[in-house]
């Protein structure tokens, strides 16, 4: 299921802008024992992700630093991750360990291959074209299927019952392990114990869901950032091209741009990225069925193509 041609990339390096690491991350340190650098994997704005040995000499891990300003930063994020560390879905990926340093919180993991933006990137440099339908339903089926295990208020959280938004859905989360997709990155899941939440806006603003310019999040914010995510893999760019650098800019969603979609693709996109999240689509997986229908790709075929 690696797609027509598309040459594949183990490493993936994206949304570089010059993070200011700590000066022993580089190869050959050991922050902790018997984990050693080895190579630079991935770099974004508050991260890095490096390529490690395990104490064990088994298969490499990655090491995720995540550059934290204080103590309270670090506290949310590493008992958000923990949260994520006992549950289990095919699609998630696997945290190993957690720790903390005095700048970073750091997080063992599954070494992956790459990442759905990886792919795109490669099929852009390759062929000229993001990838194609069949392919990326293949694809987003499965982080549907993760997503929407997320999303359902069957986890348990201090006691209550909760859904949990992962807050950060975009391709350089998705990550590829052969022909299977695991949804990463769970610094910002958000527990939810209603369908709507107040909460201070986080995560990536081109991603976003337009209620979480506006202070909110719902069981349906995620939908709304994977639908984003299928317009970058399917149309090569995203539908709103005004989106702030930063959450400080006051900011409404204006009506999506997706002219870079078939016609028969924009009403199953459209609805995912209504304004009202009651308006969306139930789930995560009904969004990608209705893809499939309009690109004549039937959900048994999707499946059994992993």
């Amino acid at each position: 299921m690696a797609g027509p041609g598309c040459p594949w990339i183990r490493r993936w390096n994206h949304e570089g802008t010059n993070l200011k690491s700590a000066p022993r991350l580089q190869g050959g340190y050991e922050p902790f024992p018997g984990y050693r650098l080895k190579q630079l994997v991935g770099q974004g704005g508050f991260a890095e992700v490096w390529e490690a040995t395990t104490p064990d000499d088994g298969p490499s891990v990655a090491l995720k630093f995540m550059h934290v300003t204080d103590g309270i930063n670090a506290g949310i994020e590493i008992r958000a991750i923990q949260s994520m560390q006992r549950l289990y879905h095919p699609n998630l990926l696997h945290i190993h360990q957690v720790w903390s340093l005095p700048s970073h919180v750091v997080i063992s993991m599954d070494l992956a291959d790459g990442s759905l933006q990886d792919m795109l990137f490669a099929c852009l440099d390759e062929y000229g074209t993001p990838l194609p339908a069949v392919e990326t339903c293949q694809y987003l089926v499965q982080a549907a299927e993760a997503i929407d295990f997320l999303n359902t208020h069957q986890h348990y959280h201090d006691g209550k019952r909760v859904g949990f938004q992962h807050g950060d859905i975009k391709p350089s989360n998705l990550l590829v392990f052969g022909d299977t997709v695991k949804l990463a990155d769970f610094g910002l899941a958000i527990p939810m114990t209603q369908a709507r939440s107040q909460r201070s806006p986080k995560g990536t603003t081109q991603f976003a869901a337009a209620e979480v310019f506006q202070d909110w999040v719902t069981d349906q914010s995620d939908q709304y950032s994977l639908a984003i995510s299928y317009c970058l893999l399917r149309g090569g760019r995203v539908p709103f091209i005004d989106s702030p650098r930063t959450f400080q800019t006051p900011y409404t969603r204006p009506a999506p741009d997706l002219t870079m979609l078939s016609e028969n693709e924009r009403p199953v996109i459209a609805r995912a990225l209504s304004p009202s999240p009651i308006d969306r689509w139930p789930t995560c997986r009904a969004m990608i069925e209705a893809l499939a229908e309009v690109h004549q790709a039937p959900m048994s075929e999707l499946i059994s193509a992993r």
